[in-house]
């Protein structure tokens, strides 16, 4: 995805931009009806309801401001449960949601709309085939409004809420994880040993903005490369934390002072992460929201527990998809970019769930099973850092637990995790064996 098309799939994401969007279609609506009104045939009865629809402009324009600022202090509640029951990364998914921003963009249009047609009445800018027109629209925009109400009693039932807060974030970690594994390098060639894979004569690109990287274009950065006949060498992948001393990328065959600036373009570096291109935020997120259920506050183990299964379908997608697309399509051959590394995700996700967890008999037990099953997925990356996640796991355990036959239930789960087998896959189908009649 370039850059500007990132950009625009943020603005789309901002409640102002729809509510904004939905009002000008109000306004626009409320003067079509005096262009419309030119086209109506002469025979069309002129006294339907034509008396009345400034009553019910009326009507809907005092309603509609006061439904709107009502849902606007609901979804302020919603956003404060989920800031301090779940997470505030979380936060920012509620805020894109796209249900909420409909129906409150569509209150505000209705609003002005009324205001419109109420002022436009009052000028005696309708005549009597414009009011007919005005009058049907107004029956259309009723309609609208209800079911956009019902909608949106349902929706509040469900908003801010644990379960699909959690809904929420696992999704939008899924998108990341199956876009990051379909293409590990985001299209550019893997940079796998970065320390004896850049050359000794690249130069570093650095970028005074200290935050995180949230978008990084590497058709920018190709195109920059073939047009000077360089390389570049990309070291800070979405979600990386950079500052002065921090290289962006090495470059080799550029040392056009322009050509720089356009490779820092590429980098979109803010004060705070985001999930499209960064996987790890997600898995981050979700183990945050484990971590609190785990605090003395909250003390919800089964929060938690539903998290450890979640991090076991995330990372399941990964590498499911990962062996779908054996091998990536280099669509942009002059740029390297090293892909993600399975150890940190299982530190991104599990760390934080042991250690707050160590003392808990019935987290420690779901985690080492989750690590079982991840280290059978016939990978010797997820089994390695499965094993290591394991011991890490036990030993925090060990010293927190003050039950000997517990410490000795979850050493019986180690060592069946270390000495489990990835299950063989036999080549050909096996015939059906059918009962006799």
């Amino acid at each position: 995805m370039s850059r500007w098309r990132w950009v625009f799939l943020q603005m789309t994401r901002r409640l102002w931009m729809r509510a904004a969007l939905f009002a000008v279609l109000g306004v626009g609506t409320a003067l079509a009806a005096i262009l419309v009104q030119n086209i109506i045939p002469w025979d069309l009865p002129t006294n339907l309801g034509a008396d009345s629809v400034d009553r019910i402009l009326n009507i809907l324009a005092s309603s509609m401001l006061a439904v709107t600022t009502f849902s606007l202090s609901v979804m302020i509640a919603a956003y404060s449960a989920a800031t301090n029951n779940v997470t505030p990364r979380a936060t920012k998914l509620l805020m894109q949601d796209t249900t909420t921003q409909n129906v409150l963009a569509t209150f505000v249009g209705s609003f002005l709309f009324s205001l419109v047609g109420i002022v436009a009445l009052s000028t005696g800018i309708y005549g009597e085939r414009g009011r007919v027109v005005l009058f049907i629209v107004t029956l259309a925009v009723i309609v609208l409004i209800a079911v956009t109400i019902l909608r949106w009693i349902d929706h509040l039932s469900r908003l801010g809420r644990m379960g699909e807060t959690t809904d929420r974030v696992e999704q939008a970690a899924t998108k990341a994880i199956l876009a990051r594994a379909a293409s590990p390098t985001l299209g550019a060639k893997p940079l796998i040993d970065a320390e004896n894979t850049i050359p000794a004569e690249a130069v570093p690109i650095f970028r005074k903005k200290i935050g995180y990287v949230q978008h990084l274009d590497v058709g920018a950065l190709n195109a920059v490369a073939e047009k000077h006949e360089g390389e570049i060498y990309v070291v800070c992948l979405p979600g990386a934390f950079v500052h002065h001393a921090q290289p962006l990328a090495w470059v080799t065959g550029i040392d056009d002072e322009g050509a720089e600036d356009s490779i820092r373009a590429a980098f979109t570096i803010a004060e705070e992460r985001t999930f499209d291109q960064d996987p790890r935020f997600g898995l981050a997120v979700m183990a945050e929201i484990g971590s609190r259920a785990l605090s003395p506050a909250t003390n919800d183990s089964g929060t938690a527990i539903d998290v450890i299964g979640r991090a076991v379908r995330l990372l399941a997608n990964w590498k499911r998809i990962e062996n779908e697309d054996a091998e990536e399509e280099v669509r942009f051959p002059r740029v390297f970019v090293p892909p993600l590394d399975p150890e940190d995700m299982f530190d991104d996700i599990f760390s934080p769930l042991a250690r707050d967890g160590a003392g808990l008999i019935e987290i420690q037990i779901r985690l080492l099973k989750a690590l079982s099953a991840l280290a059978r997925m016939d990978d010797e990356t997820f089994r390695s850092a499965a094993i290591r996640h394991a011991r890490l796991a036990l030993s925090r355990a060990e010293a927190a637990l003050p039950v000997e036959e517990e410490k000795e239930a979850l050493r019986t789960l180690y060592e069946e995790l270390k000495s489990q087998t990835p299950p063989r896959r036999p080549a050909t189908s096996m015939p059906v064996r059918r009962r006799s009649e």
